[in-house]
């Protein structure tokens, strides 16, 4: 591969390689990094203006990721064949970078600063979005920009036996991951060791599965090390920066001016005007949010008209002065609201720092929605409305990631008037497509697989009241509509929003934080999760440095808070209802054989068009792991019915009973068990506990093979399509000629099974000899015929193959 640049620096990060490069590309850029990951390669640019926004009161950074579909070796798929707005998956990678590279800027900056970033190779194993962290802090530092780093990134994928992985391939997270876990930080100067500045992590999708099957558990305790262990890491990471910047040319560099918030003689004013008030109405835990917003909204106006009475002597223009003075004024009520909260273990709103406000559920509120539930936490309300889909109606992706495909998708909308503001309705931000796909994440791992429900859904969460944590409220709303539609969630999800206040060396958690506190702390973090295990993480700070033991205690009263919640979630909607909605389409999965594909859609779809015009029924088919996979959606189940008695007609499948047994072929196997093939189209499922005696498997295929042939019997229907099997001992020869000359008793002392369904590899059409009574093939000794061959296969009214429709026997065991 052709070099990127004139210099380099590399390192290998828990045997990895991570590799930086400059020289070559964008030269007019303030800074510009080329960052290698295997063949993910990264153009990461730097660039502040030559001046800065002096009427500007915050930071103007942006970070900007360019999705360019020529690193995966696509042509974008709109109709422009170029790339258009940034998908959500480039905008959650812009938020991924800004949070821990925002506060590590200078205060008082007011340059505008562009981060950009140019996916210039995607080899769709390794995520660039991690690797973008590290190329941005890297060009910053090459850009000179007042800024406190170098800052790092890593990710680590936790497995089955609870160890980790550093920057884990897309493959990996997917075959062995439990656990996504990404941590940021800065290299501290004074300590040298690394601080940590923001965490995002969440549970794998299958994550419950493999828990389940036994995998360790994402608890705090176990992210509580991790987080421990990633420092490691990223001091690695900060020194391969520190060395690229080394053997950086030397560049002309140019000043940053940094202006102050406000003048000290505007602050001693505004303290002198407004803070014996200010004080008495932040202790008023009598106000709610609005009476207390309009009271210290009408003592700032008093202390700015203070301000400009007796601090004329600032050499500053009006608007200036202004500025100057309501900063101050904010700058008094955080000191006021943190050394409250610290010195008397007091908050804004009368609680001590563990207590909850107000909590309450309530579900079926909507009587159109196929599920909704409102959920309250003080002044913070989210009502969240599910839509259930055909799997067509699947959320398409085009992006340079190997996913393609979203079936569970959640909306996060924040209108003005749930702060009691005006405001623009022009599309989601940023931050409302961040705070969806935290609460989507948050429920990902505990949402049903496509075989168990083949629906997409859709949630909608609509902030109606906002007083801190919409999107942790999001989570618990959205957990209240799943169930109140009848999805069969593993388990109930919950979520709470901490936060953090250091004072003089002294740490106070504070538990379901408010808008204000937020603003204020030092910290929030979010997690949202289970009875017993963590499903989503999210942290940003601006400490520097946290004691482990303090951000251990943290999530453990984030626990306890989630514990409270989840029994206020249960205790309005204690499991999912037992059936769906009245108006959720009904569905029906049909499983055919491969060669029956063709017959069921028809000639250029003729009998698919026609079936679905009979019934109204939407029908789709797919060819999936060598086996035709039918789905039928309609508006009522009559219609589905109708159209699944038409597939059954056409592929005559034959479906297995409870008691039955069958002489299977294994056609799959996983970590949890072997699938056995019972008839065409039918597959059931052998748990691995039921292969290798006493042995603990740590995955089916330590006990057979695809292609081994085995007895196995029908203990469960689930459905009507999904099969548990048990496996049982091959029947003798000499128990099946006994009763030979009585084959109606035979059928009540052994569970009939199908013989014509059932085919070996020597004789694919002729049913085994071992079967129960039905379909049974074999001589019979002594018969004055001179051994006539008597069979006996099942029609499709269940009766025998004569037409006389004989009554089925079968003994349930």
């Amino acid at each position: 591969m052709t070099k990127l640049g004139t210099y380099s620096a590399s390192a290998t990060v828990g045997g990895v390689e991570i590799t930086m490069e400059s020289g070559k590309l964008a030269g007019q850029a303030g800074g510009s990094v080329v960052c290698h990951l295997g063949e993910t390669i990264l153009l990461v640019t730097s660039t502040g203006s030559r001046a800065p926004k002096e009427h500007l009161d915050f930071f103007p950074l942006t970070v900007d990721f360019e999705e360019k579909m020529y690193a995966a070796g696509r042509i974008p798929g709109s109709f422009f064949k170029r790339e258009g707005r940034p998908s959500e998956n480039a905008i959650l990678t812009c938020r991924l970078v800004d949070r821990p590279m925002r506060p590590t800027f200078h205060d008082g900056l007011r340059n505008e600063v562009q981060i950009l970033i140019t996916t210039l190779s995607a080899d769709q194993s390794n995520p660039p979005d991690v690797l973008a962290i590290n190329g941005a802090s890297a060009a910053t530092m090459l850009a000179g920009i007042p800024f406190d780093g170098p800052v790092a990134g890593v990710r680590m994928g936790m497995d089955r036996d609870g160890n980790w992985t550093v920057f884990p391939t897309f493959e990996w997270m997917d075959e062995e991951g439990v656990f996504d876990l990404v941590v940021a930080g800065r290299l501290n100067p004074d300590s040298g060791e690394v601080d940590v500045l923001m965490v995002e992590a969440e549970a794998t999708e299958d994550a419950v599965t493999k828990i389940e099957m036994g995998a360790v558990k994402p608890t705090e305790e176990v992210l509580g090390k991790a987080l421990e262990e990633a420092k490691g890491y990223l001091k690695q990471l900060c020194d391969l920066q520190l060395e690229f910047a080394s053997k950086s040319p030397e560049k002309e560099t140019r000043d940053f001016p940094l202006f102050a918030a406000y003048d000290s003689r505007v602050y001693d004013a505004v303290e002198k005007s407004a803070a014996k008030e200010l004080g008495r109405i932040l202790v008023d835990d009598r106000m709610d949010k609005k009476q207390r917003t309009d009271a210290i909204a009408e003592l700032r106006d008093q202390a700015i008209d203070y301000v400009f009475a007796n601090a004329g002597d600032v050499d500053v223009a009006d608007d200036e002065l202004e500025k100057q003075a309501k900063n101050a004024f904010r700058s008094l009520e955080k000191t006021l609201i943190r050394r409250r909260v610290v010195n008397d273990g007091v908050r804004i709103d009368g609680r001590g720092p563990a207590d909850l406000r107000a909590l309450s559920a309530e579900v079926g509120v909507l009587p159109r929605a196929h599920g909704s539930g409102v959920f309250t936490r003080g002044e913070t309300q989210v009502l969240n409305i599910l839509t259930l889909g055909m799997m067509r109606d699947a959320q398409r992706l085009d992006t340079i990631d190997p996913n393609t495909e979203k079936r569970y998708i959640h909306h996060y909308n924040f209108p003005p008037f749930s702060v009691g503001e005006t405001g623009f309705m022009r599309g989601p931000k940023r931050r409302e497509i961040g705070h969806g796909a935290l609460a989507e994440r948050a429920l990902l791992p505990v949402v049903p697989s496509t075989e168990v429900l083949p629906y997409a859904m859709r949630l909608v969460s609509e902030v109606v009241s906002s007083n801190g944590s919409t999107s942790m409220a999001s989570v618990c709303a959205s957990t209240l509509s799943l169930m109140d539609a009848g999805i069969p969630i593993h388990a109930p999800v919950a979520g709470i929003a901490m936060g953090l206040i250091s004072e003089d060396g002294k740490y106070t958690t504070l538990t379901d934080i408010q808008g204000a506190e937020d603003a204020f702390g030092d910290m929030d973090f979010k997690v949202a999760g289970t009875a017993e295990f963590v499903t989503a993480l999210q942290l940003d700070t601006k400490l520097s440095g946290i004691p482990a033991q303090v951000l251990a205690d943290a999530l453990n009263q984030a626990k306890d808070a989630r514990m409270d919640i989840l029994d206020v979630i249960t205790d309005c909607i204690s499991e999912p209802r037992k059936e769906m909605n009245k108006y959720a389409p009904k569905v029906h999965v049909e499983y055919i054989p491969q060669d029956k594909i063709g017959e069921v859609i028809g000639p250029k779809g003729k009998i698919i068009r026609e079936i679905t015009e009979e019934t109204g029924a939407n029908i789709d088919v797919e060819d999936d792991a060598g086996r035709g996979v039918v789905r039928i959606y309609a508006a009522d189940g009559p219609s589905a019915d109708m159209a699944l008695a038409r597939i059954r007609a056409i592929a005559n499948p034959v479906v297995p009973q409870e008691g039955e047994r069958y002489y299977g072929t294994v056609v799959k196997t996983v970590d949890f068990g072997a699938f056995v093939n019972l008839t065409p189209g039918a597959d059931g499922l052998l748990h691995i506990s039921q292969l290798g005696g006493n042995k603990r498997l740590d995955h089916a295929d330590e006990a057979v093979s695809v292609g081994d042939k085995l007895w196995v019997e029908v203990r469960e229907v689930k459905n009507g399509n999904k099969f548990s099997l048990a496996i049982i001992e091959e029947p003798t020869a000499g128990a099946a000629d006994d009763d030979d000359d009585e084959p109606e008793a035979a059928a009540e002392t052994q569970p009939e099974t199908r013989a014509a369904e059932t085919r070996t590899e020597d004789k694919p059409a002729e049913p085994r000899a071992e079967r129960g009574d039905r379909g049974r093939s074999r001589e019979r000794g002594g018969d004055s015929d001179g051994g006539r061959e008597r069979t006996r296969t099942r029609s499709r009214d269940g009766g025998s193959e004569d037409g006389e429709g004989r009554r089925r026997r079968r003994r349930r065991s």
